[in-house]
């Protein structure tokens, strides 16, 4: 019974790290395994975003919507420019670099993969300026180009064959059924605070990458600093930090503080 319980967990394991491909994250340099292809998610994205759009109002405020693409193409170009630079220009290939200003009162912002961008009306009295703007959309940017949605897709994915296996593992082991179920609930108990944490990581990874986005198309990064105090001080979210799925204010505040330094080297005004 050892022999097979030692023979199926090897199973399972070498199932799920066989998985998938490994990429580098660019600018952070952090390795991801994806299991899913960039057709594939950019499929899914492109008819999530056109069904969005079908339904959603762009503004009608002609200078704002003017200053919301004209900031994105200049992220989006220096975006670009630094994935040209690195050998990465068949990366660059996969955005088609759209910005869409919509009627909304939240304070919120959005990037599909693929470079299809939606900012909330919402969002402009907080940004206040088109260096915070550029902070918002450098952060949205980074998202895409980090693959966020294909590595939470992956990591969903991994979790479904993990239990399914785990499934079959115990049904060998003579478990019962109530038995399963408890395991299990546990289980999907445990993968929801994973997939919590999975977020804030990649929340700080945008925070990260956005940042020196900005940078690289010539906003200063330090108002950031001060752009985030105001969302801060706007903000009515009081959920606790480990049960959220983006970081603190106060986190993400200290975080940008330790990453202004190495994004300066990418400014010039």
């Amino acid at each position: 019974m050892r022999k097979i319980k030692f023979v199926l967990v090897s199973l399972v394991a070498a199932i799920l790290v066989g998985c998938g491909t490994t990429s580098t994250v660019p600018i952070t340099g952090r390795k991801q395994t994806l299991m899913v292809s960039d057709g594939e998610v950019l499929s899914l994205a492109n008819q999530q975003y056109q069904q969005f759009m079908q339904s959603a109002k762009k503004s009608t405020n002609a200078q704002n919507t003017a200053m919301v693409q004209r900031v994105g193409q200049k992220l989006a170009q220096a975006v670009t420019q630094y994935l040209t630079a690195n050998g990465l220009a068949a990366e660059a290939q996969n955005f088609a670099w759209e910005f869409n200003l919509v009627q909304d009162k939240q304070v919120n912002a959005w990037c599909m993969p693929g470079g299809k961008i939606v900012v909330y009306e919402g969002l402009l009295p907080v940004t206040q300026n088109e260096a915070s703007l550029a902070i918002v959309l450098g952060h949205e940017i980074a998202h895409a180009v980090a693959k966020h949605s294909a590595e939470q897709l992956s990591n969903q994915m991994k979790q479904q064959y993990g239990a399914q296996l785990g499934t079959a593992v115990l049904g060998a082991l003579g478990m019962g059924q109530n038995t399963q179920s408890i395991v299990q609930a546990i289980a999907a108990q445990g993968f929801n605070f994973a997939n919590l944490k999975y977020s804030r990581d990649h929340e700080n990874e945008a925070d990260h990458i956005g940042l020196i986005i900005a940078a690289m198309a010539g906003y200063d990064p330090q108002v950031a600093l001060p752009f985030w105090q105001r969302m801060a001080s706007s903000s009515t979210n009081q959920t606790a930090e480990f049960l959220s799925d983006h970081p603190s204010d106060a986190t993400r505040i200290k975080n940008i503080q330790g990453w202004i330094p190495e994004a300066l080297k990418y400014y010039k005004k």
